[in-house]
């Protein structure tokens, strides 16, 4: 259990800041023939039928049928079709948050006939920086995770029974609930052979590595040598760092150098952070010694950053 536990910190780790703003519902253009061209998608879009079927149709690739309860995830900017057939022309189109076409409202966030025979829900996510793209980067642009994986079934009740009725904050409610389903469909996209899981990921089940990666994680600023991460698990230095590298990829601080890079992308990103705040957050006593690891690492200096380069 609480090696389990680790492997979804982790990736709320990566997650940092990642929320729903505005889940749409579909409710659907269905009663074929129905289509929804994402022409400018958000950064992350997360599709789930609630009733009926649609297929996912991404510019390029290959279409992907989602029968109730099936969950997709898109990410990138690649234009993509939500229909239902691949061959239906789209008659709504969504920029970003703004929709438009044969659109008829039935509330904030919703539309389509209250008689469709299809409900599908989406959720749109700003995401950006580099906990991520650390993500994104071994996800593919278009992942589905079929209905039937036990890990979905709470969450999707609780969203089929919240946009069946009108209780005052519906909208909030079901922001939270697709954050949920979010990380839970991750989860179970990771639990599949054909996810291909990064080595990071498949590490958090040993006890000793796994523990490692949550320890530093939690405690990124925390001066860690390698003798003191194989004494909090328990082991030798040497045994350490070879089962380490082999399971993960790297040896520890490397992977420890890398984890603090990209934390302080993100916060040199934000304006009213500076290079020496961000050089203790991520362990560094001082600004030069942390500029010089960055730009080591990034290939870029911290002030470059901050100025947008």
């Amino acid at each position: 259990m609480i090696v389990y536990l680790g492997c979804v910190d982790v990736i709320g780790d990566l997650l940092h800041g990642v929320r729903a703003r505005g889940g749409m519902f579909c409710q659907a253009l269905s009663s074929p023939p129905w289509s929804i061209r994402f022409v400018v998608p958000p950064p992350l879009v997360l599709v789930t039928m609630v009733r009926g079927e649609a297929w996912v149709v991404p510019d390029g690739g290959r279409a992907r049928l989602l029968r109730p309860g099936d969950v997709a995830l898109t990410h990138g900017e690649r234009p993509f079709v939500i229909a239902d057939s691949p061959g239906t022309s789209p008659m709504v189109f969504v920029y970003g948050e703004e929709c438009v076409g044969e659109v008829d409202e039935l509330g904030p966030g919703t539309y389509g006939r209250p008689d469709g025979d299809s409900v599908a829900v989406t959720g749109s996510y700003q995401v950006g920086g580099d906990l991520c793209r650390r993500l994104f980067t071994v996800l593919p642009e278009l992942l589905v995770v079929p209905g039937d994986d036990a890990r979905l079934g709470p969450t999707l009740e609780l969203i089929r029974a919240e946009i069946a009725g009108l209780a005052p904050g519906r909208q909030v409610v079901v922001d939270r609930l697709l954050d949920v389903l979010l990380v839970v469909a991750l989860r179970a996209w990771f639990a599949r052979e054909e996810a291909d899981a990064p080595r990071w990921y498949a590490a958090l089940a040993d006890p000793q590595v796994g523990r490692a990666l949550r320890l530093i994680h939690d405690a990124p600023a925390r001066g860690w040598t390698v003798v003191s991460l194989a004494g909090e698990v328990g082991m030798s230095r040497a045994a350490f760092a070879r089962r380490f590298a082999a399971l993960v990829g790297q040896p520890p601080l490397a992977y420890l150098t890398e984890w603090r890079m990209a934390l302080a992308a993100d916060l040199l990103a934000r304006p009213e952070t500076t290079v020496a705040a961000v050089a203790r957050h991520v362990g560094y006593a001082d600004a030069f010694g942390f500029s010089a690891a960055f730009k080591r690492v990034r290939g870029v200096s911290p002030s470059a950053v901050r100025a947008g380069g």
